[in-house]
């Protein structure tokens, strides 16, 4: 064998779990279906926050962890994509918040003359915004730096890939509930407009987990990112116009400069939901290898990435 894991995954997961196991030394190669810009991460938002993601004792760690890790590579923005920006949470209430909250700097609750559009609460926060083509074209280059091969490739199994290495890495995403199997796993799909940014240079959310509508607004470099929806068990992969048209007049609702903004495009994504929460769990493979799964983070794949890599890096090498 001429690596020591096969990462299976090519996703913001399978490409920062990759990373914390080649930075521990470990010779690995990493087996994408699709393009890392053909990714649901390529097309996130990408704000870090714990969105529709459980289960919750466990998800408070592995988001202050991959906080920590985002504020640092914040300091390099123009490489790695990463901004510190403020923005508001509307109808968030700070005491409903869990005690991860109070490790957030800055987060506070503000007065109902503050929050925008037509909300009567709201947070305000500065948190990591993340320009996801370059964050991803960046981990790809310390991949690469420290020896680790991105390959398309398509599996049907994990017999192949145990065949190349003694460890192999499930981080699949959506297509886990094909290759697990695991029944639990549901699409919940995701559309996004881009527009030209009229001049906003805040974020802003309201996101009620309960409802397949959002309404949120993220400016990144050379656009503005408006959203959006959840809808679970829905495969669409194409825009539809209803949807988009309406994912503007929510917005515009916050902020009615959005209104007249010009049209960049259009984005869809399957976020890889779980009904029990993510799975990050090891089990013995044929041979005497050994099979890490590390997937089912639903919407909040970005804000865990970092916390979750460690979870599942500890399992690969134990």
């Amino acid at each position: 064998m001429s690596d020591d894991v096969i990462m299976v995954g090519g996703g913001v997961i399978g490409l920062t779990t990759a990373l914390t196991l080649a930075e521990r030394g470990l010779r690995v190669r990493v087996w994408s279906r699709d393009a890392v810009t053909g990714t649901t991460s390529a097309v996130a938002g990408a704000l870090w926050w714990p969105y529709r993601i459980e289960p919750a004792h466990e998800v408070a760690g592995w988001s202050l962890e991959s906080l920590r890790v985002y504020e640092k590579l914040a300091g390099d923005a123009a490489a790695t994509g990463v901004r510190i920006v403020a923005g508001v949470h509307a109808d968030m209430v700070l005491g409903d918040l869990g005690d991860w909250a109070r490790e957030v700097p800055g987060l506070r609750q503000l007065a109902s003359a503050e929050v925008p559009g037509p909300y009567g609460t709201g947070l305000a926060a500065r948190l990591p915004l993340i320009d996801m083509p370059v964050h991803l074209a960046w981990l790809c280059g310390r991949l690469e730096a420290a020896g680790v091969v991105v390959e398309r490739r398509t599996v049907t199994g994990f017999a192949e890939a145990a065949r190349a290495a003694r460890v192999v890495v499930n981080c699949t995403g959506p297509a886990a509930g094909e290759l697990v199997p695991d029944a639990r796993m549901r699409p919940v799909r995701g559309q996004l407009v881009v527009v030209e940014n009229p001049g906003i240079a805040e974020w802003f959310t309201a996101a009620d987990a309960a409802s397949s509508e959002t309404t949120y607004f993220f400016p990144q470099p050379g656009r503005l990112i408006l959203g959006g929806t959840a809808q679970e068990d829905d495969e669409r992969p194409d825009p539809d116009p209803a949807d988009a048209a309406a994912i503007v007049a929510r917005c515009a609702r916050v902020r009615p400069e959005i209104a007249d903004a010009r049209v960049l495009g259009h984005r869809v994504g399957l976020r890889p939901a779980r009904s029990g929460g993510v799975r990050i769990a090891a089990e013995p493979l044929a041979g005497g290898g050994r099979l890490v799964h590390n997937y089912g983070h639903g919407g909040a794949g970005v804000t865990v990435a970092w916390g979750c890599a460690l979870r599942a890096a500890e399992l690969a090498v134990g």
